[in-house]
């Protein structure tokens, strides 16, 4: 029997969440401010989704737009605030102005996690060098998940990435789950899913009537379907 995929929804409140449970979600992602591609959301958002839902949740720790890390001092103070709200798991992903990874700044937020899981967010699709990224991260605690779409551009541009690093599983810098994400469409899930890709992020996709609008537990179960129905 084939394990079952992950599906990880974008939410931005309790009304999302809690709708994404019941449509069949396995993990939420939590942030404010889609605009800017998503920031960190308050430790009061964070705790009140904790209190609504038992799924896995990743907090976003991102405080300004763009894949710089910014204020590091702010950074640790953050993730310290949303470990006390009840946040064990988290996202991040800081680039340098060479578009090379922000080592400095991805350990000293990452040792404030104390080992808890963590996804490298789509940062990795504006890096200089994608392989040699991983390869520097390779070992950082906590690390378990590349969000990605293979391509700053979308899914549709970078399918043959994911296919590649996906046949990398398991190689130094590859033992990581790939997480899917951005312009990702129920049409790419055969594809994706015969190439061994166990984790799928949505994020207007559970939002038919636009990020004005909740997540649609309806929009959330078609996805769950159409992962379920992968072959064993």
């Amino acid at each position: 029997m084939s394990k079952r995929a992950v599906l990880e929804v974008i939410a931005l409140g309790v009304e999302d969440a809690v709708a994404a449970q019941a449509g069949g979600a396995d993990r939420l992602e939590l942030v404010t401010d889609m605009a800017a591609d998503g920031l960190t959301p308050s430790a009061g958002t964070v705790a009140g989704i904790r209190r609504a839902v038992d799924l896995s949740l990743r907090v976003m720790l991102r405080l300004t737009d763009g894949f710089a890390a910014g204020d590091a001092d702010r950074l640790v103070r953050v993730a310290g605030e949303l470990r006390e709200a009840g946040a064990e798991e988290f996202v991040l992903g800081f680039l340098d102005a060479d578009g090379g990874v922000d080592l400095a700044a991805v350990e000293r937020v990452v040792t404030v996690l104390d080992g808890g899981p963590w996804t490298f967010h789509r940062a990795i699709d504006r890096a200089a060098d994608r392989d040699a990224l991983r390869k520097q991260l390779d070992g950082m605690p906590g690390l378990d998940t590349y969000l990605t779409a293979g391509s700053a551009d979308g899914v549709d541009d970078g399918l043959s990435v994911l296919l590649a690093e996906a046949a990398r599983r398991g190689e130094p810098g590859y033992e990581q789950h790939l997480l899917v994400g951005g312009g990702l469409r129920l049409d790419h899930v055969p594809t994706l899913l015969g190439a061994g890709v166990d984790g799928f992020h949505i994020g207007g996709a559970a939002r038919p009537q636009g990020w004005e609008a909740p997540v649609s537990a309806q929009a959330v179960a078609r996805w769950r379907t159409a992962l379920d129905a992968a072959p064993a």
